[in-house]
């Protein structure tokens, strides 16, 4: 029988960082992460987890302790928030170009100021263009699982690419859910131990990150391209081989009820989740409504949203995150997955829950309404106060 733990989703972080047998930790907290580190610490002290546990005076320290960490060959964990992310910004780029594959934990928390703990996608989307793999979950079932996942992913030679893993604050980070455990011996059979093909080493020494000219910089950003184009399968196959030893399944993307949807509602996290039940209602009135939930924001998953989305009569876009000047992250993604398509349903761009705010069944049922009655839109603000 599989043993089950009611987490929230901050500790369904830290007990996939201990099933993944972690070596070195380095964090410095932030709400609404900082229960992720706090639980990862003490069960470095009792011996619940055989890891290093690197206290720092800021998260640039931490992610810069995890590059040093995984140079020297030890698998290496971090999580942050919003500013925090921010702050390790210079340190994403080194941790990409040194093709370190670093797992960190980030729960979304909106940009400051005004300052705010509350969710929004900004803070790890604006991150998109450095280079790390990006899973957004919906659930701390998802959270957990997708820590084993990571680093299966990152270390595997053809990648070679730090992976973050997102949740949302409050509505996972801090909420609890049944979680089912993974049993050890087949964690480490499905994870073996991190094995770089280069690493620091006084009796076999390479440079690191040293200096390079124009001669070799653009091979060297295209191999890092190259990984992240190879990331794909990678992808594939180590969701294949977790269905096949234990038992849940996970794609790219998340379809429901998509096969024969004249109007697809785009989304991620748990906004996605929410959705699910305005579709249900959508449906019982004659809507033939669907919904796909975006989990790989990098390597973005266009061939899936391609066949999806493509005999579709319109795609709704759910972004709760901003890129001002522009519009919703997601919503330009989802248009350049589909430009060079023959049948190009129109699109609609929508910004909700930035802050926080609640996304409701409502709201989000109000989206579909919205497109029925009006042209598409590169960017529609719903439910603000003017």
């Amino acid at each position: 029988m599989s043993t089950q733990k009611v987490l929230m989703g901050n500790h369904a972080l830290s007990w996939g960082a201990v099933t993944s047998r972690v070596q070195v930790i380095s964090a410095y907290p932030i709400t609404p992460q900082t229960q992720v580190v706090e639980l990862l610490s003490e069960m470095c002290t009792d011996g619940t987890l055989d890891a290093e546990f690197i206290k720092v005076e800021s998260e640039h320290s931490a992610m810069a302790a995890c590059i040093g960490a995984s140079a020297a060959g030890a698998r290496t964990f971090t999580a942050t928030s919003a500013q925090g992310l921010a702050l390790m910004h210079e340190m994403l780029h080194w941790a990409v170009g040194g093709r370190l594959p670093v797992v960190m934990g980030n729960i979304n928390r909106a940009m400051a100021p005004p300052w705010t703990i509350w969710t929004e996608q900004t803070d790890s989307l604006s991150q998109r263009d450095t280079g790390w793999l990006q899973v957004y979950a919906s659930s701390n079932q998802e959270v957990y699982d997708s820590v084993l996942m990571a680093y299966k992913i990152a270390e595997n030679r053809k990648v070679s690419l730090p992976m973050m893993i997102v949740l949302d604050a409050f509505f996972l980070s801090h909420t609890s859910e049944n979680v089912i455990m993974i049993d050890q011996n087949k964690a480490d059979a499905y994870l073996p131990k991190y094995d770089p093909e280069f690493k620091l080493d006084v009796k076999n020494p390479h440079t690191f990150g040293g200096l390079t000219t124009p001669d070799w910089y653009m091979e060297l950003r295209y191999n890092i391209q190259k990984g992240m184009d190879d990331s794909y399968q990678v992808i594939r196959d180590a969701q294949s081989e977790f269905k096949s030893v234990f038992g849940r399944d996970y794609g790219m993307v998340e379809e429901y009820k998509c096969e024969d949807a004249d109007v697809i509602l785009v989304g991620m996290a748990t906004a996605a989740s929410t959705g699910k039940e305005s579709i249900d209602i959508l449906r019982n009135k004659g809507v033939k409504a669907g919904l796909l939930r975006i989990r790989y924001f990098r390597p973005f998953p266009f061939e899936d949203v391609r066949r999806v989305l493509k005999n579709a009569k319109q795609i709704l876009v759910l972004d709760r995150n901003l890129s001002p000047g522009l519009g919703g992250i997601t919503f330009q993604e989802v248009k350049s997955a589909m430009y060079n398509e023959k049948n190009k349903p129109p699109i609609y761009g929508f910004i909700m829950g930035l802050g926080g705010r609640d996304i409701t069944v409502e709201s989000i049922t109000n989206l579909f309404e919205h497109a029925k009655k009006n042209d598409p839109q590169d960017i529609i603000w719903m439910e603000v106060k003017k």
